[in-house]
């Protein structure tokens, strides 16, 4: 069935719309399936996401087609895709019947619901959203950020820099000792330790003898070095009273350095529940967004679901204080260097997307959190790409890697951002700091890449 007349409005301007504050504005790459018309399949699939269905029913008013989601714009795009536009009358979201607050959930339902199993669709990915100023305030946004954690290690509150961080490696398989004497090690050197999405409550590493010796690791650090340390510790379960009982144990154990710990959330296996939960339950501490998982739909290879500039526009909407948002072609994992407008979208209170301006009004931002495969030899390139550091780096490999060991491998990840804020020639610095030195021989394919010559400038 055609519902192009009631569903698809190409007289409405996006300007205007945007001015009325009325709608949550979508677009959408789509293909429809061979033998669909493009306007008439994405009248559908707004019908689906909001009031209509594959048929005309007897119980539509007159009030009912006063909340129709509305196509305002079809056009062709390269390789035989398509660009929808949708308008969703903000009326349409879910709102909590505790304190009237949106709710995440609710806009994914709409927006990537049931429409993405249409028959008459090949598929359909969101590419960007527009989040009007009289929903947006209704969302929680994040409670903490970098500079909450700049405060904490004594560093410049405006443009403190780069928060030296890693990953403890391996990822699975250390028992409890081994794993905070690593931790200790870090620290040493380095700010920031990232508990790892899979690592929890293994029977070989109980969480409840873990953390009290990470915890001690963590003072003793603290005392060696007279610097203030953190660690992000992974709270994620699939029982909300499980997340609960994590956190309070975890606070408990670290006692007076309570303040110096994140938690950790899988945001994108746990859902907005899990982020949520943890944004409400322990608002005093930094909410770390892991994004394992969701490269099933935001890859490029993905045509379904959504993109990863719209997964981490959702994550600042949520409150988390910081994000993964990969290394934009830099490390191991997938990007290229427009993905610094990602980090802009969760940085700046003004930014620009793909198809869309979004004014945040003052919404506190959302922390890039960089790693995969990162090292000192690639970050001054990243962080010239991304126009400034401050971010949080977590290297594991990077780190634990380097040839002298998780101290010198920090270190050199500290010397790397001073010569990039020096606006010193990286070898040339390296020439005079030994462990970034050092970091060219421990990653050598990456130096060769980067900087081609180092070997004889550096005398290696």
């Amino acid at each position: 069935m055609d519902q192009s007349q009631r569903y698809a409005k190409p007289d409405l301007d996006e300007t205007q719309l945007m001015a009325a504050g009325r709608h949550v504005l979508c677009a959408y790459h789509f293909k429809p399936k061979a033998g669909y018309e493009p306007v008439a399949t994405a009248a559908h699939f707004a019908a689906e996401s909001s009031t209509g269905t594959n048929v005309e029913v007897c119980t539509t008013d007159d009030f009912t087609r006063t909340v129709d989601a509305l196509v305002y714009h079809v056009s062709p795009l390269p390789g035989g895709n398509w660009l929808m536009k949708i308008a969703y009358p903000t009326e349409l979201f879910d709102r909590n019947i505790t304190d009237g607050r949106a709710m995440l959930v609710s806009f994914l339902t709409l927006t990537i619901g049931n429409n993405q199993g249409m028959g008459d669709v090949e598929y359909a990915k969101m590419h960007d959203f527009w989040m009007p100023p009289g929903l947006l305030r209704l969302f929680d946004g994040p409670a903490m950020n970098i500079v909450d954690l700049w405060r904490i290690l004594g560093m410049p509150l405006t443009d403190g820099g780069l928060v030296v961080g890693t990953i403890i490696k391996p990822k699975l398989g250390l028992k409890p000792r081994p794993f905070a004497e690593a931790c200790h090690q870090f620290w040493l050197g380095g700010d920031f330790i990232k508990n790892d999405e899979p690592q929890g409550n293994q029977v070989f590493a109980p969480l409840c003898q873990t953390i009290p010796l990470v915890a001690e690791a963590m003072a003793r650090a603290q005392d060696a070095t007279g610097r203030p340390k953190l660690f992000s510790a992974n709270i994620t379960a699939d029982d909300p009273f499980e997340m609960i009982a994590r956190g309070e144990f975890i606070l408990a154990a670290f006692g007076e350095n309570a303040s110096h710990v994140a938690f950790l959330v899988d945001g994108y296996v746990g859902g907005p529940t899990a982020v949520t939960l943890a944004r409400r339950t322990f608002p005093g501490q930094f909410l770390h967004y892991h994004r394992a998982g969701h490269g099933a739909v935001t890859s490029p290879q993905s045509k379904r679901g959504y993109s990863a500039f719209v997964h981490c526009k959702m994550t600042r909407i949520q409150g988390a204080s910081g994000m993964h948002t990969g290394t934009m072609g830099f490390g191991k994992m997938e990007g290229e260097e427009s993905d610094r407008d990602i980090a802009y979208m969760m940085e700046r209170d003004v930014a620009d997307g793909p198809y869309y301006r979004q004014d945040w009004r003052g919404m506190k931002a959302t922390t890039p959190i960089v790693s995969g495969g990162m090292n000192a030899v690639r970050l001054p390139g990243f962080f010239h790409n991304l126009g400034h550091a401050n971010v949080i780096n977590t290297c594991g490999g990077g780190s634990f890697g380097h040839l002298d060991g998780p101290v010198a491998g920090a270190t050199s990840l500290r010397q790397a951002f001073a010569a990039w804020k020096a606006g010193a020639d990286v070898v040339d610095y390296a020439a005079e700091h030994r462990e970034l030195a050092r970091a060219f021989e421990s990653f050598p394919a990456d130096a060769d890449r980067f900087y081609p010559g180092w070997r004889q400038r550096l005398g290696r």
